[in-house]
This record gives structure tokens, sequence and C-alpha cells, in this order.
């Protein structure tokens, strides 16, 4: 296999690369197939899931991330947007669940939409929800620098720069419509950090205001969310600071507005899973974002230090869905200071597929007895036993069928994916708008 063709993962690369795993996989899932069958569960209806589920990956994910210390590129990154795609494209090709791509605006700003729609097109993947900008100043988005986002945007007290942020929200719908995507997402760095820097009533009604506007500028066909954080990088107080607030701004904006729930944008010990009850229970969950944090909003590899939370956020997820995922907007939001990004993002799929089949597994019908029943020692002894399931067997079935790998990160090694890119693209390339 040539470095050109190993830029290019094909569904037949990963055939002949996996081929001494295929008979081993078989009896491994023949032997889950027949246990988890011993317990009622339609092996084949969970695998089907796990195969129909997509989370869309970010095109900022596909470079090294950092720190405000540093940075540390690792070559072969992706120097255009149409590089990224090309990323994107390769770990979809692995995973089988990551078919769609979320841009970043102004990161992210084609010259020439129509030939970007037609470049991820022919990859395969398509466009999820648009990403804005408004929390650092770029000449896309402040102009000639009259205006600076440095005390906020919607909420800041001068109009002319509330203005130039709808002016950006509105130009990015507008590169939206021509990628083929219909929704946007909002997050607002706006906040303040000293006490008495800012009325915190008159900063909240600028924002519900100006996401009132963008909202009568959304096409038939969009939603719009908007995402709570509680701190970061406004660090006393921040407008859109919890799921309340966030609901409060999806109310006021109108019907198609919605919440978009970050794992790592709450204070610690929330409970992330009663927050998607909630926001579901009135229809405002509108999307979500996979990561997990040790400390605040660290982006860390999905289910790598809260894995159990995770699986009980799926569970909610499931229920909301009447035992699927429900069609919200779903990606990965991660920052791989250390890791290859595309390994690091090969991981996080990998887990959210592995608890998504976890948490199928439940039996809801034992579980909404216990519940009733005021049992809560049976109700746990239920989580347990399918969180404790080893269903690595099921999620692989699921990626062959989608023509994917058996074994992800192993094959992606052995393919060269890497050493291809940092042939093609230069050991000092860096992602743009990193």
């Amino acid at each position: 296999m040539t470095m050109q063709s190993e830029m290019h993962i094909t569904a037949e690369s990963i055939v002949d690369a996996e081929a001494e795993l295929v008979a081993a996989h078989e009896r491994d899932f023949e032997t889950t197939r027949e246990r988890v069958s011993r317990n009622g569960v339609d092996t084949d209806a969970v695998v089907d899931e796990v195969a129909r589920f997509s989370v869309a990956a970010p095109s900022w994910a596909v470079g090294t991330g950092g720190t405000r210390f540093g940075r540390f590129p690792i070559g072969g990154e992706p120097r255009t947007t149409e590089e990224k795609i090309d990323d994107v494209a390769a770990l979809n090709a692995l995973t089988g669940a990551n078919r769609t791509v979320s841009l970043h605006i102004p990161w992210d700003d084609p010259t020439d939409p129509v030939a970007l729609r037609e470049h991820a097109a022919a990859a395969g993947i398509t466009f999820d929800a648009m990403n804005s900008n408004t929390f650092q100043d770029n000449p896309s988005t402040t102009g000639d620098g009259s205006v600076s986002y440095k005390f906020g945007s919607f909420a800041n007290s001068d109009p002319d720069v509330r203005k130039r942020a709808l002016e950006h929200n509105r130009a990015v719908i507008e590169l939206g419509m021509q990628l083929g995507a219909t929704a946007t997402t909002v997050w607002l760095a706006d906040g303040t950090n000293h006490p008495g820097q800012a009325n915190f009533r008159r900063q909240f009604e600028r924002v519900a205001e100006c996401l009132r506007e963008l909202h009568e500028s959304l096409p038939d066909d969009w939603e719009m969310y908007v995402e709570h954080k509680p701190y970061e990088p406004a660090f006393y107080s921040t407008v859109n600071s919890d799921w309340g607030s966030s609901l409060l701004l999806a109310q006021h904006a109108g019907t198609r507005a919605k919440c978009l729930v970050d794992l790592g944008h709450h204070l610690p010990n929330a409970n992330i899973e009663q927050v998607v009850s909630r926001l579901a229970m009135v229809d405002r969950l509108g999307g979500f974002h996979f990561n997990d944090s040790k400390y605040g909003d660290d982006d860390l590899t999905v289910g790598s230090i809260h894995p159990y939370q995770f699986f009980l956020v799926v569970l909610e997820l499931l229920d909301t869905g009447g035992g699927a995922m429900p069609p919200v907007r779903y990606m990965i939001d991660a920052s791989h200071n250390l890791k290859d990004p595309l390994e690091d993002l090969l991981q996080a799929t990998d887990q959210v597929q592995l608890t998504l089949a976890q948490a199928l597994l439940v039996d809801r019908d034992a579980l909404t007895e216990a519940q009733d029943g005021n049992d809560p020692a049976r109700a746990a002894e239920i989580l347990q036993a399918a969180y404790r399931s080893d269903v690595r067997p099921i999620v692989a079935e699921a990626r062959r069928r989608n023509r994917a790998a058996i074994a992800p990160l192993a094959t992606y090694r052995r393919l060269g994916y890497r050493a291809a890119t940092v042939a093609a693209r230069g050991d000092e390339s860096v992602a743009t708008g990193l």
C-alpha cells in the first residue's frame, strides 16, 4: 500500500488490514449474542441502533489542541477546511459513525462554499450544525477594529458591537445554507470578571433580544441552539451560565430555538442526566456535545473520567427517544493536547458506541417496575447488569455492518494514515483556526 492510497481509507483497505481479526470477532459476537439473548434482548436490534447512530466531528478537533501555555502540533495537520474534511472522512471510514462535520466560523471560512460542499459529498460527509465565534476579535467578524468583543458581543452595552455580532451570526447561517446545513449553535463568552462590572439583568436582556432577532433570520427548516457554560473565559459571571438560563433564552427567542448541552459545561457534581430530562420534557433539547471532565471544561476523551455518568446520560437520551437515540444534534467536542487528534476521536467515538450499546441492554420494564415499587436496590442491580456487560463484540459488529473497522485504532495505525498526512502536508503543518 502506497502513501498516496493511505490518505484515503476505504472499506476495502480496512478489510485487507483486518483479515486476521474476522474469525475471532465472529466467535466473540456469537458468544455475546447467546449471552445477551438469554436476558431477552434482541441483539440484532441493539446492533442496528448502534449502526444507525452518528456523531459529528468538529472541524477544529482534527488539529492538535492546546492550552494558554502552549500548543504542540504533531505534523500532518490539515491546512485547509478541505483537508479537515478529508480527515473526518478517514475517521468515518474507520468508525462508520462520524458522517457529518461541524464547522466553526471564521476558523473555517471557505472562499467557495459550493466547491467545499461538493468536496465533502465526494468524501461521503455532510455538514452538521454551524458554529459562530464572537469570543475573539477577528477581521472577518469585527471589521476594521472599530468594535471589539472584549466586553461581550450580544451582551455588550455598545449597540454597534451587538449589530456586528448579529451580522456575523447571520453570515454563518448564510454560509450554512450554501453548505446544506440546517442548524446553528450560538455559544457566548459574554459575562464579567469583576463584581459590579456590568448589570446582570441588562446583560441578559440584551442577549435575549439579540437571540430573538437572530431567530427571526432563520430559514424555515433551520433550528438555533443556545449553549450554556458556567464560567470561562468570564470567571465572575456568565450570561448563559446554566440550563435554566439557556431555557429562558431559547423560550424568549422562539419556537425553533433549543438548548445545547455540553458534558463539560456544568459546575462540579451537577446531575447532567436530570438536566437532559428537564429540557427534553419541554421539547427544548436540541444538541449534545460529548466529552469528559476532571476539573472543568477539560474537553477530555469521552468516558475517560466519568463513564458511569455518561451511561446514565445516554439512558436519559434513550428515554427521550422511546428506546432510540432522539434526533438531536450530537457532536464530539474535545481538545487533544497530547494524543494524535484522530486517535482521540476514534477512542471517543468508540466510547459513545460502547455506552449506547450498554444502555440499550437495560431491561426497561424491570427498571420501571423497580422504580414504581420503590426498590432502589433492584433498580441499581438492573443498571449495573447492563453497564458491566462486555459489549465490544456488539459494537464491532455494528461497525462491520457499516463496512467500517472491527478495531478502529489498531487499524488506523496499521494503515499508516498519520505518516501519510505528514508526507503529504509536511511535518510542520498546523491546523487552521487553532
